[in-house]
């Protein structure tokens, strides 16, 4: 036996009764404009339209917006309270639709720059200025770690770009060559070699030098290595597992002295002065270099990489 209060078939269920954006754009122009004619003529419709509408978006919401009359519309008390929502979610619609435009062309988003360096001067600051000036509605985030880490956080999205020195051990990664940078010698500015513009890789012989364990301390250390290859002839290298500001500050302590990248000359220091170092054949440079996955379809690198391109033009390798 059918238990006759409950519903045999969908004719006894609730109709559900849809509002689209259509209905709260021409009820919100009629209560802006005071007239349902004026707010057709405006939007470019028939007045008839407009006027169903409005008495469709009266039906579903089961109560009357406005008061008719010959003078025009007047929203009632809940009408004004209806209306007030409509904007509300019209505003949230415009919202959604411009944000997706943007973000498919790169003026909004986030991106994710990794890098081993200073920004205190030099190029990566520069060029970090110049993308937030063109792109000023795009986040970003700086993230600054050993390359192994970025490497890493570039392997799992957490990182779109990677700007640093030397090679990264990632396969099937986009890699764009950019500028190079000369390698400097931080010294006590009362210190012997301060006396001299320039310091020859020969006058270390009898220093102590200071090296950060973090990147690009070991490829400083490289350098400092092949310019000097006789054991005899290399000064005391001390590897401390600090950061290059710590460095800096032992070097203030007259502990020793160290090598650090133009970039780094940005964050003055009390008491240290910068030295070119040279070679044989002249300044000793690093170079850098721009790493991203292929795969990564974030718009905002796109724009990314489009500047380097501008401010560093080279062709693009692959590793």
């Amino acid at each position: 036996m059918v238990d006759s209060r409950r519903p045999t078939n969908q004719q006894h269920a609730p109709r559900k009764l849809l509002v689209d954006l259509q209905h709260l754009r021409f009820a919100v122009a009629a209560g802006d404009y005071g007239s349902i004619r004026r707010a057709a003529d405006i939007l470019l419709v028939r007045h008839s339209v407009l006027s169903r509408s409005i008495v469709q978006l009266e039906d579903r919401v089961g109560v009357a917006l406005f008061k008719r009359s010959r003078g025009g519309v007047t929203p009632t008390l809940a009408g004004r309270t209806v209306l007030r929502i409509a904007r509300l979610i019209l505003e949230q619609v415009d919202t959604l639709l411009e944000s997706g435009r943007h973000s498919g062309r790169g003026e909004v988003g986030r991106l994710s720059i990794g890098f081993c360096t200073s920004i205190s001067a030099g190029n990566l600051r520069a060029t970090l200025a110049e993308f937030k000036h063109r792109h000023p509605r795009i986040e970003i985030a700086t993230v600054e770690r050993s390359r192994m880490r970025l490497a890493t956080a570039l392997r799992n999205g957490t990182a779109d770009v990677l700007i640093v020195t030397g090679e990264v051990p990632l396969p099937d990664n986009n890699v764009r060559s950019l500028w190079s940078e000369r390698i400097l010698v931080s010294l006590p500015e009362d210190h012997v070699l301060a006396a001299s513009p320039v310091v020859y890789w020969t006058d270390l012989r009898s220093e102590t030098v200071l090296l950060s364990q973090y990147d690009p301390g070991r490829e400083l250390e490289d350098l400092l290595i092949s310019h000097l290859s006789s054991p005899t002839d290399r000064p005391k290298i001390e590897r401390h597992d600090v950061s290059r500001g710590i460095i800096k500050s032992l070097i203030s302590m007259k502990l020793g002295i160290s090598l650090v990248l133009e970039s780094d000359i940005g964050a003055s220091f009390a008491g240290l002065v910068y030295r070119e170092l040279r070679g044989g054949n002249g300044p000793t440079r690093v170079g850098f270099s721009a790493h991203w996955r292929a795969d990564n379809e974030n718009p905002a690198l796109n724009n990314f990489i489009t500047l380097l391109a501008e401010r560093y033009p080279s062709p693009i390798s692959r590793e």
